[in-house]
């Protein structure tokens, strides 16, 4: 990223929100005078990346000209380190010590009824209710697609969230089954390849729904 952009992202990062003149001000003593023009400049292009919010009114406290000051948006925070990995690999090592393994599923299967809430699956074919399901998986990170069989539906799951884990933690992998069992209103798939143990992606067979003949 270009180099003035990336002082502006750690400027709001440290004050979590500024005005122009604030952001200038900073920068100023970071890397020499810059002006405000060229500073608004600057937060058009991380808008139009998505990663600075549109300007919002700062409540003022005395009579004057509205402040309008700039924030950053959640895609931004993830470009700062995080240490998400190591704390989800203690808690699960620490619920794993201390809890039986049945606990330990009763636990990681609430997380994925949690998850499938996020998608209110309707009485629709099963094509259009992958479809949806497709849709919400690849808006959690999934990268996930389907095709037609004869023996029914396969769902293949490109990428897996938190592939650094499920290596070592197996039971991810059966909160994911729950959670696609869930998705599915119910249906419970079969599970054909899984990337935690070097397939190319988590592949489930969800069989067709059997034709009632009168």
């Amino acid at each position: 990223m270009q180099q003035t952009r990336q002082h502006i992202l750690e400027i709001l990062k440290e004050q979590n929100e500024a005005t122009v003149d604030e952001i200038v001000d900073a920068l100023s003593a970071r890397i020499g005078e810059i002006t405000a023009v060229t500073v608004r400049h600057h937060l058009e292009i991380l808008r139009g990346d998505g990663l600075v919010s549109a300007p919002a009114v700062r409540r003022r406290t005395t009579p004057g000209r509205p402040q309008y000051i700039y924030a950053l948006t959640d895609k931004a925070l993830e470009l700062f380190p995080n240490n998400y990995r190591t704390l989800a690999e203690e808690l699960l090592l620490q619920i794993k010590r201390t809890l039986p393994p049945r606990e330990v599923n009763v636990i990681l299967e609430g997380v994925a009824d949690v998850l499938a809430s996020g998608l209110q699956v309707n009485d629709v074919p099963m094509p259009v209710r992958l479809n949806q399901v497709i849709d919400y998986l690849t808006q959690q990170g999934y990268n996930a697609r389907w095709e037609s069989t004869e023996q029914g539906y396969v769902l293949h799951m490109h990428n897996c969230p938190y592939h650094h884990l499920s290596g070592s933690h197996s039971e991810l992998c059966e909160m994911d089954f729950h959670m696609l069992s869930s998705l599915l209103g119910g249906v419970v798939p079969r599970r054909l390849s899984r990337m935690a143990g070097g397939d190319e992606s988590c592949a489930y067979l969800v069989p067709a729904p059997q034709s009632h003949s009168s």
